[in-house]
């Protein structure tokens, strides 16, 4: 399987162009702010094994207004590189490599700011 092209978003990073999607609607957990807000990777070369990227988050779009993130390209790109760094081989055929991330790692990816949390019916 791969990620669809309508929906997903493309990346270049370190000259190797990626493909990346957050799910279109939550799963059910994902909308009772039970699970995390995820997002995958792909490598536009080729099949090859997936990135699975769980944030310390709820979606924007949960049912209980749970604290979210948005993501952008430069989390998107640090990501990358953050699995890279611990193994995973986008041309490697395999099962998907899961990349849980802390609040603490997200300060370290983005070594500027911290994340910026929103609680969605808070939104002025």
């Amino acid at each position: 399987m791969s990620i669809p092209k309508k929906g997903s978003r493309l990346i270049t990073v370190d000259d190797v162009t990626y493909r990346w999607r957050v799910r279109r609607k939550p799963t059910y957990c994902q909308g009772n702010s039970w699970g995390p807000l995820t997002f995958a990777v792909e490598s536009t070369d080729g099949p090859g094994r997936f990135l699975v990227v769980s944030l310390p988050c709820s979606r924007p779009d949960a049912w209980l207004g749970e604290r979210t993130m948005a993501i952008r390209p430069a989390l998107v790109t640090a990501t990358i590189r953050r699995a890279r760094e611990c193994g995973w081989d986008p041309c490697q055929a395999g099962n998907a490599f899961d990349l849980s991330l802390t609040d603490d790692t997200l300060i370290d990816l983005m070594s500027i700011q911290p994340p910026a949390y929103e609680v969605p019916f808070m939104r002025i």
